[in-house]
């Protein structure tokens, strides 16, 4: 299994997001997250490789069967917006491709079986950007 990189304040603030989602009957996404936030290797946002998807990293995937190139960013649920193609980090692909890199594959559950994707480009990352504080 490939390590998972958190920020430290990523990590922090996705806790509380778990805990909060639990305490109100939370979806089964959430113990996806879970397991990613025990597994995951901790790092100082300072010290975050510029290829890691981070909480509010806008992203280039590749789904691998279709070669559907998709973008978006990954966000806390309040921020998400389909629309504007901002996933919530409780999504499957959102759980899925965060603290991972650019040229990892991750597969993520979809209404019609699994889906591939690779990692093709971070084309923003707040750490890289300077914005620690998103």
């Amino acid at each position: 299994m490939e390590t998972v990189f958190l920020t430290e304040k990523d990590h922090e603030r996705l806790h509380l997001l778990v805990q909060a989602q639990r305490s109100s009957g939370a979806s089964a996404h959430v113990e996806d997250l879970c397991k990613e936030l025990r597994t995951a290797q901790i790092i100082p946002s300072e010290e975050v490789p510029v290829d890691v998807v981070t909480m509010n990293s806008l992203v280039r995937l590749r789904e691998k069967k279709s070669g559907t190139v998709m973008e978006l960013t990954i966000t806390y649920p309040k921020d998400a917006n389909v629309a504007e193609r901002k996933i919530s980090v409780l999504a499957p692909v959102g759980t899925a491709i965060l603290g991972r890199k650019v040229g990892q594959e991750v597969a993520c559950a979809a209404p019609r079986g699994t889906l591939t994707y690779e990692i093709e480009e971070v084309m923003y990352q707040p750490e890289a950007a300077g914005d620690f504080y998103l």
